[in-house]
């Protein structure tokens, strides 16, 4: 070939190709296809939104969001009160219940993952099989005899039932979780730091725990969720209404009669979601390298 040949035939190598109509057609299909999916997810919450905003007596009247007269009196309303208390009693009381569930998912399960990643320990195996093992227990199996539990330690209409037991490593997925991602860390971290004269709890300190970020993301995220959600575990064990959380609070609008202010409803669940949007949207890097993790070594 000579050299007037490949000369030629460089620039068409370097340019980009033009894509063909079917290509283009195909990409435009998974692209309408996509935002008609991501639509008919959100609707839902956009028309939740939309009602938040609107009175009693227009609700439901359109289905087309965000269209005809806006108000704030929902808002205020379900604000200023519930048959019984104040709703932003019911903010604090959730924000109590998740910050510590968050501080105990996070400190014990980080432990624990440490202890069964890095340790060497009599049964090491046989405790994280058994650990594993509690992903497959519904929690209607255990909730009678925590009730019985909790009654007897006189721990009813309190938040300990909801706290206590993450500071235990008792969440399995968790611990795992920290697992993987402690086992993808280098060995000669460890290493390096035991020659400096670091004991255990140094080095998780100092060396592993500020290397867990995506893990400690993850389950801060997915525990603030489930704790700011839960509805079953507050309603077993609490009856006060002065410690009502924000699930339990948004029942509070139904009366005995099956009547419901609307309006302050769906006001109070669109504040309800707000912290969760938020948590998630300051989290999401940290928490997609998280959950990639779960299926590494």
């Amino acid at each position: 070939m000579s050299a007037t040949t490949v000369r030629t035939a460089r620039p068409s190598l370097l340019l980009p190709r033009r894509p063909t109509r079917s290509r283009l057609v195909a990409a435009v299909a998974r692209h309408a296809v996509t935002i008609a999916v991501l639509l008919a997810m959100l609707y839902p919450v956009l028309w939740m939104i939309d009602a938040s905003f609107r009175p009693n007596g227009v609700i439901g009247t359109t289905y087309l969001p965000f269209a005809g007269e806006f108000t704030t009196e929902n808002y205020e309303a379900g604000l200023r009160r519930t048959s019984t208390l104040n709703f932003s009693r019911y903010f604090v009381n959730s924000t109590i219940v998740a910050v510590l569930s968050v501080v105990g998912n996070v400190f014990a399960c980080t432990l624990a993952a440490y202890a069964f990643a890095r340790l060497q320990f009599p049964l090491r195996r046989t405790l994280f099989a058994i650990l594993m093992g509690t992903l497959l227990l519904p929690y209607q199996v255990t909730m009678v005899p925590q009730y019985i539990l909790f009654n007897e330690l006189g721990w009813l209409n309190t938040y300990l039932p909801l706290v206590v037991p993450r500071f235990l490593a008792t969440d399995a997925f968790y611990v795992f979780l920290a697992v993987q991602f402690i086992r993808g860390l280098p060995r000669e971290l460890d290493e390096a730091a035991r020659i400096d004269g670091c004991s255990h709890l140094s080095i998780f300190t100092r060396v592993i725990a500020p290397l867990l970020g995506p893990a400690i993301a993850t389950t801060a995220m997915f525990t603030f969720v489930h704790a700011w959600n839960d509805f079953l575990g507050p309603r077993l064990y609490i009856s006060d209404t002065r410690l009502y959380t924000v699930p339990q609070g948004l029942v509070q609008f139904v009366d005995a009669t099956g009547q419901s202010s609307v309006g302050a409803l769906f006001a109070m669940a669109t504040l309800a979601i707000a912290p969760v949007v938020g948590f998630f949207l300051a989290a999401q890097r940290l928490l997609t390298q998280g959950i990639a993790t779960t299926g590494l070594k």
